[in-house]
């Protein structure tokens, strides 16, 4: 069993494979926190401490007992109202504006599966899962919580949600709801985080906790290019390889905040959820509000195992579709060839050309709608500009299919351009704040996906677009942060529930598409990687990962999103030099490299290439699908740390049955008389035989095709060839020699 409930210990645990988390009904019914970490036997109710603390309150009926106390005490869900002056994960306010409540243990019942979400979405598993409902009530009876966790025993994962009912007569406003609430009686701990800015997402940032609130989150209506629902607490020794680690992802891809803190006496809480800013719902009686899932995983192994655990949750367990298991086409999109510039005949000799090098999908991008020419006007007008294109999408997907390839399109369905018949027609679908000018970005306003009308008007035209087109792959992009944020239907007491009801649009819109088109390819954007989170992955399983396609920069992009996300899930692809964000030249090779670290695919004019690389490209799309099993499928192993290492950046992939392996590395600088430099392989089989083939290093490949031992690979190392010249690639595929050990 992964969940026991113990009846004379009063405690409830939550085993996985190599985890234990555990609760205890403590006095006064409070649930209380007791452990999270390695698998442990028994209960941990010895690591609670009861002390006289000043000035940390005691409940009521502690009477004369001042040593229990929830402002000491590590809590399961803590909440404003009890005592506990710490950061809470809960606070709601009364009918007569008193804010607070006191949350207490009624019941609880241990299901068999993996529970689901209305509207959310949440980790799905039918099989080899349980679900543990607990239910806490106020002393006054104005709210019920039921704390939901899902038990993925051998992924080594475990889910938690709340949902927040209204029980009393009155109607409540509940102003912070978080998901998740860790408590650990001890221990020195960092915080890793992914953070950034558009065009370099999710930097790994690592920061020790203190007494100081440290709180990342996001304001903008979306998860974020500034930073990423997804954080690490290690514990301060902890590196790639050795070392305690846990991890907190929220399928969430709205505002949200992550808060962790060292308290007065050493504890350190860590808790995620919704953003309280510019958040609150009003519950009448009897209604409920369902907090959005966080994804939990713990590892004794250091922060790759734990990477590992989520990319494989996420790989299986998040994403879904066709294409969750399988190649994804190798696609060419046109967005640096042609911007807004383009003609149905232009588009299909692009085409053409790149099905000859071995492409596999067209994706036409912006442009192919209403009256858009500059991105000035048309946003909204979803119907196909012919005039422009020269013909009807249909004749142009055909034509394009004719030539053995997928065709795809770029949506960007919640944005508006003033400029355009529909937001002439409906001003009010907009975000606009009345007798307020709105803050414009990119030239364009944000419309209301949280009323239900505008949903469906959207979801109408684009489908009248696809239902008769052929497509088989769509780019659904958001291309600005969230201001002025107001709903002309949601009424006075409700615009605070208005940002998050419009995640729940955004996810109702994909659903939608999901279920009329099953074999459609989504790929998720914002700006590149404004939202890429485990909540948009529900939906599309793969995300563009920055508009900033320079490969060098990708490094540190692909490097940091590696933490939290599977390289299947990262969209990349091989654009022009000298590249179009940074201006910088890298070779053929090195941006090929760099990109099957992700999809794959190319953002170029096929037609400019040149003769030599039109036979790379063809290279490149065989070793694509030579090598998608043990990329996208394979371990992820983070060899260097390309925003500290300054010689080389490295990475691996390694097969699950460890039979094959490819080691990646790119020189970042080179150097008169340079020292060399060393790659050591993880997870390898140490008493396997592996075949070395080796591409790349110029004249020094003295190493290929030789027989050397995991043990050796892994412990002794490779030496990377001096390569004349910066961003050099070199690449080691093993495989498993055919013969006796």
């Amino acid at each position: 069993m992964a969940i026991i409930y113990n009846r004379e210990q009063n405690t409830m645990t939550l085993h996985t494979k190599n985890s234990t988390y555990q609760m205890l009904v403590g006095k006064y019914q409070y649930l209380l926190h007791l452990y999270y970490g390695k698998r442990i036997s028994g209960s941990m109710e010895h690591l609670l401490t009861y002390y006289d603390h000043g000035f940390s309150g005691n409940p009521y009926e502690a009477d004369n007992d001042r040593t229990f106390s929830l402002d000491a005490l590590p809590q399961e869900y803590s909440c404003l109202g009890n005592g506990d002056y710490r950061s809470v994960s809960f606070w709601m306010k009364r009918e007569d504006g008193a804010r607070g409540c006191d949350l207490r243990y009624v019941s609880h019942e241990i299901l068999d599966g993996k529970y689901a979400l209305e509207g959310l979405p949440a980790v799905y598993a039918k099989e080899h899962a349980q679900t543990l409902r607990v239910v806490l009530e106020d002393v006054q009876k104005l709210v019920r919580v039921t704390l939901l966790y899902g038990v993925l025993a051998d992924e080594d994962i475990i889910t938690r949600s709340a949902v927040i009912e209204n029980m009393g007569a009155s109607p409540v406003t509940v102003e912070k709801v978080h998901s998740a609430c860790l408590d650990f009686t001890h221990g020195s701990y960092d915080l890793i985080h992914l953070s950034g800015r558009y065009g370099m997402e999710r930097m790994m940032e690592r920061e020790k906790v203190t007494r100081s609130l440290a709180r990342i989150g996001s304001r903008r209506g979306t998860s974020s290019h500034q930073q990423n629902p997804f954080v690490i607490l290690a514990q301060t020794d902890t590196t790639e390889d050795v070392g305690l680690c846990c991890g907190m992802s929220l399928m969430y891809s709205g505002n949200f905040s992550a808060e962790v803190q060292e308290d007065q006496f050493h504890q350190t809480r860590i808790s995620m959820g919704i953003s309280e800013e510019l958040f609150s719902v009003v519950l009448k009686p009897g209604e409920v509000f369902t907090a959005p899932e966080v994804i939990l995983s713990f590892s004794d192994q250091g922060l790759g195992q734990l990477s590992r655990n989520f990319h494989r949750v996420i790989r299986s367990h998040v994403c879904r579709g066709m294409y969750r298991d399988i190649p994804r086409p190798v696609l060419i999109n046109n967005w640096e060839a042609t911007y807004f510039t383009f003609t149905g005949e232009k588009i299909y000799q692009i085409a053409k050309q790149a099905s000859e090098l071995g492409v596999e999908m067209f994706v036409l991008d912006d442009g192919w709608f209403g009256v858009r020419d500059c991105d000035q006007s048309g946003l909204g007008d979803w119907y196909v500009n012919e005039k422009k294109l020269g013909e009807p999408l249909a004749e142009l997907a055909g034509r394009i299919n004719q030539l053995g390839m997928k065709f795809g399109l770029w949506i960007e369905p919640e944005m508006v351009s003033e400029d355009s018949d529909l937001y002439r027609a409906h001003p009010e679908w907009a975000f606009v704040i009345p007798g307020k000018k709105p803050v414009r970005s990119r030239y364009q306003l944000v419309l209301d996906f949280s009323n239900r009308e505008v949903v469906d008007y959207v979801f109408h035209k684009i489908s009248a677009v696809l239902d008769g087109a052929g497509i088989s792959y769509i780019k659904m992009d958001m291309n600005r942060s969230i201001c002025d944020v107001y709903s002309s239907v949601a009424g006075k007491e409700n615009q605070g529930a208005v940002l998050h009801k419009y995640v729940l649009g955004v996810y109702d819109f994909l659903e939608r598409l999901r279920e009329r088109y099953p074999e459609l390819l989504i790929e998720g954007c914002s700006g590149g990687g404004g939202r890429f989170d485990a909540g948009m992955l529900y939906y599309t399983p793969q995300i563009w990962s920055s508009d900033n396609t320079d490969a060098v920069e990708r490094l540190s992009i692909q490097y940091g999103t590696s933490f939290g996300y599977p390289i299947s899930a990262s969209g990349a692809h091989v654009s022009v030099v000298p590249n179009e964000q940074t201006g910088r030249v890298v070779g053929m090779e090195t941006r090929a490299m760099t990109a099957m670290a992700g999809s794959f695919g190319y953002e170029l004019d096929s037609e400019k290439l040149t003769e030599e690389e039109k036979d790379q490209v063809k290279e490149q799309i065989r070793d694509f699908h030579k090598y998608w099993k043990v990329i996208h499928h394979g371990d992820y192993y983070r060899i260097t740390k390309p925003q500290e290492n300054r010689e080389i950046a490295a990475w691996q992939f390694v097969s699950e049955d460890q039979t094959e392996a490819l080691m990646n590395v790119v020189t970042l600088s080179t150097h008169c008389n340079s020292p060399v430099s060393y790659v050591h392989f993880k997870g390898l089989d140490e008493r396997k035989l592996y075949r070395l083939e080796i591409h790349g290093g110029g004249k020094n490949d003295t190493l290929n095709g030789r027989l050397l031992y995991g043990s050796a690979l892994m412990y002794g190392g490779l030496p990377v060839p001096v390569m004349s010249g910066e961003y050099q690639p070199w690449q080691v595929y093993l495989v498993e020699a055919q013969q006796e050990v």
